[in-house]
C-alpha cells in the first residue's frame, strides 16, 4: 500500500466562528467520518476495518468505553471512534528517517495535531544523553538500557509505571505484575485524572466503585438525568442508548454549563429518519448550571423529596446507614445558598423535581464536569443520596452510571492498575505468584509529578498515552519530567511526551487494536471492560504497521526477563507467548473471572458480577449503602474574575487532535478560543472576536499564563467560561486537586482575562 504524506503544521490560533448547532450526527457525522478515514487510510482499507469495529468477531474500538448491546448495528461505530481508528490504521509512518529530520527541538516547537498526523511509529528509538536527534536502536538493546536503569536505583520506589486507558487487561495484569515483582506500587493512571472521584465516592457508599446499570437499565429508566457530560462529543453512540430509552418513555434532564448540540436533538446516522428528518429531541429539560453547583442541586433535590415524603421507606430501612444525620442536613438547606452556588432560580429546580417524583425509576450519569472539581467526591456521594432516597438503586432502570472516557480504563483498573492496592489483592498475586507484593501505598499522578519535580522519581515508564500533555499545570509538569534520569513511553503515534524528555529517552513502538496480534503460541486476541462491567474479546486483523512493533503484553514479557533473569517466579515468556495462560492467572487472581478463557468467547463476553446491582447488597464498612452529610460546598470567584472549565472540542478525544474544528459549537479551523457569557466579556471590555490572555490565580499568590485565545460570546453562565485542554492545562495548578481522590480540579480553575499587549489584530 502507497504511504500517505503527512500534512503540514497549520496555524491554530484563527479560528472562524459561527453559530452553534442544536443537532448531532446527521449526514455531515457521515461526511467528516468517510473524510478522515479515506485521507488516512484509503476507501477500501477504511470500509473493510470500520465493519470490524466494535463486532462480536471484530475489535473494540480504541476511543470511548461506551458497551455495545447484544444486538449490533453493521456500522457499530461513531464518527469520533471512526477517527480513532483511522489514526491507527492510517498508511502515514514515521521511520527512522523522520527522526534523522526532525531533531526533538523541532518536534518540541510542534502542535499536538500535527506531531499525531505523522502517522505510525515503526520502530524502537533512543534519544541518548546529550542527544540532539532519536536513533533507531534494537528491541534488545533498549530493554537492556531499561534494566540497567532499574536496577542502578536506590529504591524501586524511584520508578514510576504509568498506564493509558487503551492498555488491554492482559498488558495491564503484567504490567501491574512486574511493577509489583520489581517492588512498587507506584502505578498511576489515567483514572487519577479523571474518574477517581467516582471511585473513591462509590466505594465509600455503596461498596463498588463503578457503575451500577447496564444497557437495559438506560432502556427501563423513567428519568435519566446527565449531569457534567457533552455525550454527543465524547461518547457519541450514547446518543443511540438515549434515543432508544427516549422512546421507549424516558424523560432525560441534562446538567451542564453548556449547552450541547447532541443532548438537544440527535439525527441518528444509522436510521434514515436521522438522515434526512428532523432527529429525536432528546433533553426534556436543560438546567444551566454553573461551574460546581451540583452538589447543591442534588442536596436540593433531597430536601424536596423528604419534605413531600415520597421516600422508599422500606429500601432505606432495610439497605441504607447514616438516614437521620443526612436528613437533617438536607432539610437544613438554604435556598439562597442553593441559588447562589447553582445559578438557578426555584422554579427551575421545580421544574425538574416535578420530574423526578413522576418517574419511578431514575438513572444519574455523569463524567468529568462532575468528578474534576475540589469538592467532586461529596458531590458524587451526594448524587448517591439522591438515589438512595427512592431506592433507586439495584433494581432495573435505576443507578449510578458514571460513564468512563478510554475504552478499557475501567478493566486496567480492574487488572490491578492502582497505586493504592486492596490488601486482598496483593495477598491473591502473592499466593498466585510465590513473591510478596509491596504494600505501600504508591504514587498517584499529581504525587508522580511531584516526585519527579522534587528528584524522588528518576525513571518513568508510560505504557500508552500522553502523559505530559493530560497533566495539569504543564510547565511544572514538563520541567518534572525533563528531571528524569530516564523516560520510556510506549506507543503507536507521535505526541507532545515525546518531546519533553529526561536526560535519555526511548519510545517503543506497539501494535495497535486494529492489528494481528501473532505471538508463537498462535493468533492472540484480548480484552477489554467496558464502562458498564463488561468484558469482552478484541480480535485485530490488520497486518502490523511495522515487522518491528511489538505487543503491549510482549513489551512488558520481555523487559521483565531483561530486568530479573532466571530470579522471577513468573514465566514470563510463558506469557508472551500464550495469552490464555495470562488469563488462566487472572481468573485465580482477581474476583469475577473464573472460567476466564471459557466465558470470554462466548459472543459479547460475559458481565462482571456487581453486589449492589445483583443483590442489593452493599459491600462497604457498614455493610449497608451510606447515605453521607457533607457540607454543601461551591467554588468561590472573587470580584472580577471567572471559573473556567477545560473541555474538549468535536475534533479532539482527550488529547488527540484529530483536528480544528468543534462544528457543533460553530468553531472552525482553530483551538484557542475562550467562551464567554457576552455580559462577562462586556464586563472586561472584550468585543466577540477580540483576543485575550488567560491568567490563572492559586492561593499562593502564583499565576499562570495562557496567551493569544479568541473571544466567543457564548450561553454560559455568567461567571463560568471554557476553553480548550491540552492547551489551558498550563492554567490548573498541580496543588489544585478534588478531597479525597486527588484528581487534577480542571473544571473550576479561578481566571482574569488580560488584554494582551500589543493587541493582537
Amino acid at each position: 500500500m502507497a504511504k500517505k504524506p503527512p500534512i503540514g503544521d497549520p496555524v491554530q490560533d484563527a479560528p472562524h466562528v459561527g453559530a452553534p448547532k442544536h443537532a448531532a450526527a446527521g449526514l455531515p457525522a457521515i461526511g467528516h467520518t468517510a473524510k478522515i478515514a479515506g485521507a488516512q487510510m484509503g476507501a477500501r482499507r477504511a470500509t473493510l476495518t470500520l465493519l470490524k469495529v466494535n463486532q462480536k468477531d471484530g475489535f473494540d474500538c480504541p476511543g470511548c468505553a461506551w458497551p455495545e448491546g447484544e444486538r449490533r448495528h453493521t456500522f457499530e461505530f461513531c464518527e469520533n471512534g471512526a477517527k480513532a481508528v483511522a489514526e491507527e490504521a492510517t498508511l502515514r509512518r514515521v521511520g527512522p528517517d523522520f527522526f534523522a529530520a526532525h531533531p526533538v527541538a523541532d518536534l518540541a516547537h510542534r502542535s499536538g495535531y500535527w506531531l499525531g498526523q505523522q502517522g505510525r511509529i515503526t520502530q524502537p528509538v533512543y534519544l541518548p544523553e546529550g542527544g540532539t536527534h532519536y536513533e533507531a536502536i534494537p528491541w534488545e538493546r533498549a530493554f537492556a538500557l531499561i534494566a540497567d536503569e532499574l536496577t542502578a536505583l536506590d529504591t524501586p520506589d524511584e520508578a514510576v509505571f504509568y498506564t493509558s486507558g487503551r492498555t488491554s487487561n492482559e498488558a495491564a495484569f503484567l504490567f501491574q505484575l512486574f511493577a509489583r515483582e520489581f517492588g512498587t506500587n507506584n502505578l498511576p493512571d489515567c483514572s487519577n485524572m479523571c474518574h477517581e472521584s467516582s471511585g473513591s465516592a462509590l466505594t465509600e457508599t455503596l461498596g463498588v466503585g463503578k457503575g451500577s446499570v447496564l444497557l437495559e437499565d438506560l432502556y427501563q429508566a423513567e428519568l435519566i438525568i446527565v449531569a457534567g457530560q457533552n455525550p454527543g462529543t465524547n461518547h457519541p453512540r450514547m446518543l443511540t442508548a438515549l434515543e432508544k430509552a427516549k422512546r421507549g418513555g424516558a424523560k432525560i434532564v441534562t446538567v451542564n454549563p453548556l449547552p450541547e448540540a447532541g443532548l438537544e436533538r440527535f439525527r441518528n446516522p444509522q436510521t434514515a429518519a436521522g438522515l434526512v428528518g428532523p432527529g429525536t429531541a432528546l433533553s426534556d429539560l436543560h438546567l444551566p448550571i454553573r461551574l460546581g453547583g451540583d452538589q447543591a442541586l442534588f442536596r436540593a433535590l433531597g430536601r424536596l423529596l423528604i419534605e413531600a415524603d415520597a421516600l422508599d421507606d422500606d429500601f432505606i430501612a432495610t439497605h441504607t446507614h447514616g438516614f437521620d444525620s443526612y436528613r437533617d442536613a438536607a432539610l437544613s438547606t438554604d435556598w439562597d445558598e442553593v441559588q447562589r452556588a447553582t445559578g438557578l432560580d426555584r422554579g427551575r429546580i421545580d421544574e425538574l423535581f416535578a420530574l423526578v417524583l413522576g418517574a419511578k425509576s431514575t438513572v444519574v450519569c455523569w463524567a468529568m464536569g462532575l468528578t474534576q472539581h475540589k469538592h467532586a467526591v461529596p458531590t458524587i456521594r451526594e448524587v448517591v443520596n439522591f438515589l438512595l432516597l427512592r431506592g433507586n438503586v439495584g433494581r432495573p432502570g435505576a443507578g449510578v452510571c458514571p460513564v468512563r472516557g478510554h475504552s478499557n480504563v475501567q478493566g486496567d483498573r480492574t487488572m490491578g492498575i492502582v497505586e493504592r492496592p486492596p490488601a486482598a489483592f496483593l495477598d491473591a498475586l502473592r499466593r498466585e505468584f510465590g513473591f510478596e507484593p509491596p504494600r505501600a501505598h504508591g504514587y498517584d499522578v499529581v504525587r508522580a509529578i511531584r516526585a519527579l519535580r522534587d528528584g524522588a522519581a528518576k525513571v518513568f515508564f508510560a505504557m500508552g498515552g500522553n502523559f505530559v500533555a493530560a497533566s495539569p499545570d504543564t510547565e511544572v509538569t514538563e520541567a518534572a519530567m525533563r528531571r528524569a534520569r530516564l523516560t520510556v513511553h510506549v506507543s503507536t503515534k507521535l505526541n507532545r511526551s515525546h518531546a519533553v524528555t529526561g536526560a535519555r529517552a526511548l519510545i517503543l513502538p506497539t501494535l495497535g487494536r486494529t492489528e494481528k496480534d501473532r505471538q508463537t503460541g498462535g493468533d492472540q486476541f484480548v480484552t477489554v471492560e467496558d464502562s458498564m462491567g463488561m468484558v469482552h474479546a478484541s480480535h485485530g486483523g490488520l497486518a502490523p504497521a511495522s515487522p518491528h512493533l511489538l505487543s503491549e503484553t510482549a513489551i512488558v514479557a520481555r523487559l521483565a526477563r531483561a530486568v530479573f533473569g532466571d530470579r522471577s517466579t513468573v514465566p514470563w515468556a510463558e506469557f508472551e507467548g500464550d495469552y490464555d495462560l495470562i488469563r488462566e492467572r487472572i481468573a485465580r487472581v482477581v474476583p469475577g473471572f473464573a472460567d476466564f478463557n471459557t466465558r470470554v468467547r462466548r459472543p459479547g463476553g460475559f458481565t462482571l458480577p456487581h453486589a449492589p446491582r445483583d443483590s442489593r447488597t452493599f459491600p462497604t464498612a457498614t455493610g449497608k449503602a451510606n447515605f453521607t452529610a457533607a457540607a454543601v460546598e461551591y467554588p468561590a470567584v472573587p470580584e472580577g474574575r471567572l471559573l473556567l472549565q477545560t473541555i474538549r472540542s468535536h475534533d479532539q478525544y482527550n488529547t488527540t487532535i484529530y483536528g480544528l474544528d468543534d462544528r457543533y459549537r460553530g468553531i472552525t479551523g482553530g483551538r484557542r478560543v475562550v467562551l464567554l457569557h457576552p455580559d462577562d466579556a462586556t464586563a472586561a471590555g472584550l468585543a466577540d472576536g477580540d483576543y485575550t490572555d488567560l491568567v490563572s490565580e492559586w492561593t499562593d499568590g502564583t499565576e499562570r499564563r495562557a496567551d493569544g485565545f479568541r473571544v466567543v460570546h457564548y450561553p454560559t453562565p455568567r461567571g463560568c467560561a471554557a476553553a480548550y485542554y491540552p492547551e489551558t492545562n498550563v492554567l490548573v495548578p498541580l496543588d489544585h486537586t478534588a478531597d479525597t481522590s486527588n484528581t487534577p480540579a480542571s473544571k473550576s480553575v479561578v481566571i482574569r482575562l488580560e488584554r494582551p499587549h500589543p493587541p493582537r489584530p
